[in-house]
């Protein structure tokens, strides 16, 4: 008899084909420190080679790899397999609230759209032939800026969002952070056109304050207090013009 210790196995669930396909169950050797996305990179290697999923530099910088797992969005390259398995087993899925283009790939577009309907870019204040304004770091408004500004785009925060789930027309909470630090940034000249974006259909008053894209946030942001702000901001501008 080998006295070497079998092989731990883990029975992954993972989904196939586009928004109507099905989940596909593989048996995955289980070892210790593996991440989910090792898990679906052994998958495409081993087992089936048109697994399509997304992934870049695997130490949570580009947030490409976001995935729903368990049903729970995740960046899978920082997600630890011992944490997330239960009873031997994992379900691996495409990000929620996002078209799906093959299996673990989704289509993005609709995300960064809600971003140009924001106004969620800079809106420049200046030009190259002026000279650089001075901006001090440690006023109110460049705090405040600051505490939303490491968002990379990975959409985890849009994919846990109920609200999005539910109406299609929301910027949901990416864009509207984003907006809340344009809004706070003394370089950007958009601030009219920022909250006369994000005040009407699908904009910051249509968040129903759950929170699940504070408590998802990879990057410990806080999209929940920006759009809380964003809904002040708007209600304060609506009474300075109508007044």
């Amino acid at each position: 008899m080998s006295s070497q210790k079998a092989e731990r196995q883990l029975k992954v669930s993972v989904w196939r084909g586009a928004d109507a396909g099905q989940f596909e169950t593989f048996e995955v050797p289980q070892h210790d420190s593996q991440t989910v996305l090792d898990i679906v990179s052994w998958i495409q290697h081993n087992a089936d080679p048109t697994l399509s999923y997304r992934f870049a530099c695997r130490v949570g910088m580009c947030g490409s790899c976001a995935m729903m797992v368990n049903d729970e969005p995740r960046w899978t390259c920082r997600t630890h397999v011992n944490k997330v398995a239960r009873d031997g087993e994992l379900k691996i899925g495409p990000l929620r609230n996002l078209p799906v283009v093959k299996d673990l790939a989704t289509d993005m577009d609709p995300f960064f759209d809600k971003w140009t309907a924001a106004e969620a870019h800079h809106h420049p204040s200046a030009d190259r032939h002026d000279l650089m304004a001075p901006v001090d770091m440690q006023s109110a408004d460049r705090v405040a800026a600051n505490t939303a500004i490491e968002c990379i785009n990975c959409a985890v925060c849009y994919a846990a969002c109920d609200t999005v789930a539910g109406n299609p027309d929301y910027l949901g909470p990416a864009a509207l952070q984003r907006a809340w630090t344009l809004i706070k940034d003394e370089k950007d000249s958009g601030r009219e056109d920022i909250l006369a974006a994000i005040s009407g259909t699908g904009g910051c008053h249509n968040c129903h304050s759950i929170g699940s894209c504070t408590q998802y946030c990879p990057n410990e942001l806080d999209p929940l207090s920006a759009i809380a702000n964003l809904k002040r901001e708007t209600v304060k501008n609506w009474w300075k013009r109508n007044a």
